[in-house]
């Protein structure tokens, strides 16, 4: 990865990240923490990865992402607003009443939504139908789905796991946000999904691990994954809750909490001295 490349990702990262404390202090709820932790690989796939279309969001050749873990949404629609789905002024209208931008992605309002998530452990059983659909359309794109540690506790995920080794899903790739907290506290004490790479591979999958804050790790990684034939992926990308902003950090109380005034205006001159 050359210099210019890795600065352009911390810098849009950082953007993200500004417009993930915008939409949780406009709205005065939100989850920010999870949707830190998920801001760098969110990044990573809109810059590097996925083939889109901000112009044509329903393109029918698409890559898919569909982001499971549906609460920590602000990062994702950060992103969108950053790759121009739509103006970044609509961040502000996150989770208001006739919004596109609502509490949990809906594909039926907001461009460049693929999946209305919500429910933990559903999405990710849509992801395998997409890409099951799309090996039966003899169609080349790839579906991603972004799930939290704490969501893998869901029987259903493990259920979307078999069908995906079955159907030798090689074109489906699930990547976990694994920041070690969920809205209890750690997930290794409220129901433990540890050791995680172990289990994927006794689910029939190639599965890789790396740092979710490092682009150079990451490009390694999704480098590695598009050359993976015969089974589904999984990644398991060790992250920080609140990454980047200092008060946020590893800190289980920031799930599902908006920041007040003060927390906001500290927050965001956090990330303009990174900026």
């Amino acid at each position: 990865m050359t210099q210019e490349k890795l600065e352009q990702l911390k810098a849009t990262a950082t953007e993200v990240r500004r417009g993930i404390l915008t939409e949780v202090h406009a709205a005065k709820s939100g989850h920010p923490g999870g949707s830190l932790s998920v801001a760098d690989i969110i990044t990573y796939l809109y810059s590097e990865v996925l083939r889109v279309d901000p112009q044509n969001p329903r393109w029918e050749d698409r890559d898919r992402l569909v982001l499971s873990k549906g609460h920590t949404c602000p990062a994702l629609y950060a992103m969108l607003a950053e790759k121009g789905f739509f103006p970044k002024e609509e961040l502000t209208t996150f989770r208001a009443i006739g919004s596109r931008l609502q509490g949990h992605p809906d594909m039926n309002k907001a461009p460049g939504i693929d999946f209305s998530a919500g429910s933990l452990g559903q999405g990710v059983s849509a992801a395998c139908g997409m890409a099951l659909a799309g090996k039966l359309g003899h169609k080349n794109y790839r579906v991603y789905t972004i799930l939290g540690d704490g969501e893998i506790e869901e029987g259903q995920v493990w259920e979307a796991a078999m069908f995906a080794d079955h159907y030798k899903l090689d074109n489906l790739c699930f990547i976990i946000d694994n920041n070690d907290l969920q809205i209890d506290g750690r997930v290794g004490e409220v129901s433990s999904p540890y050791p995680i790479d172990e289990k994927f591979r006794a689910f029939g999958f190639e599965v890789f691990c790396c740092d979710g804050h490092d682009f150079a790790a990451l490009e390694e990684t999704f480098q590695k994954v598009l050359k993976v034939t015969g089974k589904p992926v999984a990644v398991i990308a060790k992250t920080v809750k609140g990454k980047g902003i200092s008060y946020m950090e590893d800190q289980v109380g920031w799930h599902g909490k908006a920041p007040n005034d003060a927390e906001y205006e500290q927050g965001m001159k956090e990330l303009e001295e990174v900026r």
